[in-house]
């Protein structure tokens, strides 16, 4: 077995190794259940952790993971001239939609 990587939260390491089992790799989250001794332990000992079963399949999965940690942001121009970045499909200046062709 090998670990992959520390997460920063429970949600994100079982969203990490959900997309891993998805592609192909065995994952599992380690440390699920350590955040409620944080500060009875350094907190970076109570950090979930993706591990992964096969060492062999490490340089694939690695490939994945930095593919889900570096996502391209959209960023699209409102009709009210406002630059609207991330993954909002509404303008926060003035409630417009985003154009259906940039969905």
């Amino acid at each position: 077995m090998l670990r992959l990587t520390q997460a920063p939260n429970i949600a994100i390491a079982a969203l990490w190794a959900d997309a891993l089992q998805q592609a192909g790799f065995a994952a599992t989250v380690q440390r699920y259940f350590l955040g409620s001794v944080a500060g009875q332990l350094p907190p970076d000992q109570c950090l979930p952790e993706v591990w992964l079963t096969h060492d062999e399949e490490e340089s694939g999965a690695r490939a994945l993971l930095h593919a889900l940690q570096n996502m391209p942001q959209r960023r699209w121009l409102c009709r009210c001239g406002e630059t609207v970045e991330g993954g909002f499909e509404q303008c926060w200046n003035c409630g417009a939609a985003m154009p259906v062709e940039l969905g």
